[in-house]
């Protein structure tokens, strides 16, 4: 049965996108998280946010796939004046160009496709659909769009028309992760196999007219999938994080499952790798690390690399030596602070964590848990209410024994499947996506999309935290009926005919 969708955008924090850019996901290379530049929203006012505008975009979804975490763009000269844009791409290959203010559709793209996936019925591994969030470059007046054929699209943001036409970045009909952009070379990864092409990083220099493409493959035989929604993460000094799935671990051969791997900038040499001591048993009960992406960020004398997954631990490596001499030593080691089911579909950290520092100067963690606290992990020292389908748990840096530290702060309120945070002027925002993220059945059936889809556990819904308590400041509540699946920001409801 073929799913048929409307997607839907909506935008519920009236005023935000008129105060800070947002060119990629995360925000920044470093993917933290973190609207630095955010000001009109405050504690004070966010309990009184109200639905600014929703548009129903013409989209069909594959598999669960939907909408993209959007971007967005400021004070844009155009023929109607000066506009901020949202853009946010489609799983059918369709790019929207929104009003800010409104909601109206300034342009719309419908991308042509070359050639067929080997499998065209698809599934929710491999849905054949457009995945990658995309990425603005302001200066040259283009948001890139990578297709589901694995051809970059370099559109003007103010209209959606061809910069230049498509060049083949991926192998066509991979899954592909959100698009990250440093120095005119471009980022995206790919996993779970789809039309039989192996997980890697791949790198496009941009600044060469030929727009060469380099790859690194973190396990040529199959695994090691890097399927976090943020992609790959950038240092400083430009090295390439990434963090691995399950596979076969042979360093020697160039087989890293359940790996944080650092890869130099632009040919994506390997430099720095850390692999947990307990990798074999992480590998064993399908905990993925390839499930979160990386997150790096200053703290005090170090540049910090935080990775997590789902076992339900956090390490901070330093992004100079991510696992030391012996590739096996990070800076730290959580506790295990969630999935003490040791369940490998509804449970751990996923998705994305963000980082910032408060007017203090203090340097925040913060982590969206799916499930319950670990019965004898440190206790939070404020805790908002039981929590036992999820939370957002944050972490305040620390240093002991002359190595950093992290230090329980407080624990949101109960989310049902919390999704990748973001942090501004001291509000953390989050969204409780209500999805059936159950894989199999009672007998171990894989669940199909249909199923997952036709048994959301709830609606999707946005709360607004005191980014110093986890106090609640604000719930949309039933404003938005559907669930949301691997998007932080962007809401469908699925139908099927």
């Amino acid at each position: 049965m073929k799913k048929i969708m409307a997607g839907l955008a909506v935008l519920p924090l009236a005023g935000f996108a008129f105060g800070a850019e947002w060119l990629t996901f995360g925000g920044n290379a470093q993917r933290t998280g973190w609207a630095k530049d955010e000001t009109k929203l405050t504690k004070e006012n966010v309990p009184g946010l109200k639905l600014a505008w929703k548009a129903k975009l013409d989209n069909e979804s594959k598999e669960l796939n939907s909408l993209t975490v959007p971007v967005v763009v400021i004070n844009l000269p155009t023929t109607k004046g000066f506009k901020d844009i949202v853009i946010v791409a489609g799983s059918s290959d369709t790019v929207f160009g929104l009003d800010a203010e409104n909601g109206k559709v300034l342009w719309h793209r419908k991308m042509e496709i070359q050639g067929t996936p080997k499998n065209p019925a698809g599934h929710w591994l491999c849905p054949n659909a457009l995945n990658a969030t995309p990425v603005v470059d302001k200066r040259a007046r283009t948001v890139y769009v990578l297709a589901s054929d694995g051809r970059l699209h370099s559109m003007n943001f103010i209209n959606g028309e061809d910069m230049i036409p498509p060049t083949q970045f991926t192998p066509p009909f991979a899954k592909t992760w959100s698009l990250n952009l440093v120095d005119q070379t471009l980022y995206t990864t790919t996993s779970q196999g789809c039309n039989g092409v192996r997980s890697a990083v791949y790198a496009m220099d941009l600044a060469d007219p030929k727009r060469p493409v380099k790859l690194f493959q973190s396990n040529p035989s199959g695994g090691a999938g890097i399927w976090g929604r943020a992609g790959a993460a950038i240092t400083s000094t430009g090295t390439v994080v990434v963090e691995t799935g399950d596979g076969t671990y042979e360093a020697a051969t160039g087989k890293y499952p359940d790996t944080v791997l650092g890869l130099s900038a632009k040919d994506l040499k390997l430099i720095e790798y850390y692999t947990p001591a307990n990798r074999a048993w992480i590998t064993k009960k399908d905990l993925d690390m390839g499930n979160m992406s990386a997150v790096v960020f200053p703290f005090k004398q170090w540049e910090l690399v935080a990775g997590a997954g789902k076992e339900g631990v956090i390490y901070l490596l330093d992004a100079k030596s991510l696992g030391g001499a012996d590739h096996r030593t990070p800076l730290f080691r959580s506790p295990l602070y969630t999935n003490e089911d040791v369940d490998f579909a509804s449970r751990g950290f996923w998705g994305a964590m963000a980082a910032y520092s408060d007017a203090k100067g203090d340097t925040w963690l913060l982590a969206p848990a799916w499930g319950a606290q670990t019965e004898g992990s440190p206790a939070f020292s404020i805790i908002n209410g039981a929590a036992p389908k999820g939370s957002i748990m944050a972490f305040k840096l620390d240093v002991k024994d002359g190595k950093p530290v992290l230090a329980p702060a407080w624990r949101s309120r109960d989310m049902n499947v919390p999704e990748p945070p973001i942090v501004a002027n001291g509000v953390v925002y989050a969204v409780s996506s209500g999805e059936n993220t159950r894989q199999v059945d009672g007998g171990g059936k894989l669940f199909s999309s249909k199923d997952r889809a036709s048994t959301p556990t709830g609606n999707a819904t946005l709360y607004a935290m005191d980014a110093g308590t986890g106090k609640q400041l604000y719930s949309s509540e039933k404003t938005m009926p559907g669930f949301t699946h691997l998007a932080a920001w962007r809401f469908r409801k699925a139908g099927f005919m």
